[in-house]
């Protein structure tokens, strides 16, 4: 005689399920680096129109950057 086989409980997930948790695992992954850069732009924004009384506009131009730099490392005279 044969003995029945018992199924332990465990079955393989469904193809959804499987979507969902690697969906959930990008979330979980993505949001500290995404917080993280969004929180840079709006220092930014806030620090350059509030503390320095431009445009905000003028944030995101890149000649205002090319700017900075340039005056950061100048060379001395």
């Amino acid at each position: 005689m044969k003995a029945p086989s018992r199924s332990n409980g465990k079955s393989k997930p469904s193809a959804g399920k499987v979507i969902a948790r690697v969906v959930w695992m990008s979330v979980k992954l993505l949001i500290i680096p995404v917080l993280c850069i969004a929180a840079l732009i709006v220092g930014l924004a806030i620090g350059f129109s509030v503390l320095g009384d431009k445009p905000m506009s003028e944030v995101f131009d890149m000649k205002t950057w090319k700017h900075m730099y340039d005056l950061v490392f100048a060379e001395g005279a």
